[in-house]
């Protein structure tokens, strides 16, 4: 059973940092494409970064610059470094995974990252930033 557990939310000022974590539990997370996406009340969830197994990163353009996807995979934890944050970041912040490579789970275009047929969600963490 695949499980995502996220933590690192929080309430921060605009132009603060904040770092996102999400835990998994032990499938074989290393192979697995992982992605973080972005929800707010009445909107879809949007993807924001992506990280493949070889450690290759996509960016959605929203978040090109200010936020650092990474892995850990001996700790089987994925990362959400979040800088220079704008009141529009505000939101849930979902990990997602799927065994497939990230090319065939999804991808970049025209700016965002698409990812129709994702295949397992954690409960997401929450962000506010304030102006």
């Amino acid at each position: 059973q695949v499980q995502l557990v996220e933590s690192g939310g929080g309430s921060v000022q605009a132009g603060g940092s904040l770092r996102l974590s999400c835990a998994a539990s032990e499938f074989t997370y290393k192979s697995y494409c992982m992605v973080w996406f972005h929800q707010t009340p009445g909107k879809e969830r949007e993807g924001v970064a992506m990280i493949d197994s070889d450690g290759r990163t996509t960016y959605a353009d929203s978040a090109k610059g200010r936020f650092t996807i990474s892995r850990d995979n001996a700790q089987n934890t994925l990362y959400l470094q979040m800088n220079s944050l704008k009141p529009e970041d505000t939101g849930t912040y979902y990990c997602a995974a799927d065994p497939k490579p990230c090319s065939a789970s999804g991808g970049y275009y025209k700016g965002a990252l698409y990812f129709p047929d994702i295949a397992y969600w954690g409960k997401g963490t929450l962000v506010t930033i304030s102006s």
